[in-house]
């Protein structure tokens, strides 16, 4: 009975864990935080009130408000604003949530 408890919180805690981590896609070159970023899959975390994009060893923390949306996402989507001829991410609506991460240009 003891194991099965312990297997259950294993699982709970694990779920958490990966509850903040998500995948975005960038298709073009994009600017977050004043850093580029190439086209390609990236790992988003986030922690402590702070966005974490990493793919590698390249790693960028950025600054953004977390929102929440009336209703889930159904996909991932990343909205750019162009400014000084940079695709720079304005926004990124996490799929399967309600969380929309907003950041300051």
């Amino acid at each position: 009975m003891t194991k099965k408890i312990i297997i259950v919180f294993a699982c709970l805690a694990l779920a958490v864990a990966y509850a903040d981590t998500h995948r975005i896609t960038l298709f073009q070159p994009s600017e977050v935080a004043g850093k580029q970023l190439k086209p390609g899959d990236y790992k988003l975390e986030l922690k402590d009130g702070k966005v974490i994009i990493s793919k590698g060893k390249e790693v960028i923390e950025a600054s953004a408000k977390v929102e929440t949306g009336d209703q889930k996402f159904s996909a991932t989507t990343v909205r750019y604003a162009n400014g000084d001829g940079k695709m720079k991410i304005q926004e990124i609506r996490l799929g399967g949530t309600k969380t929309k991460l907003v950041f300051a240009n």
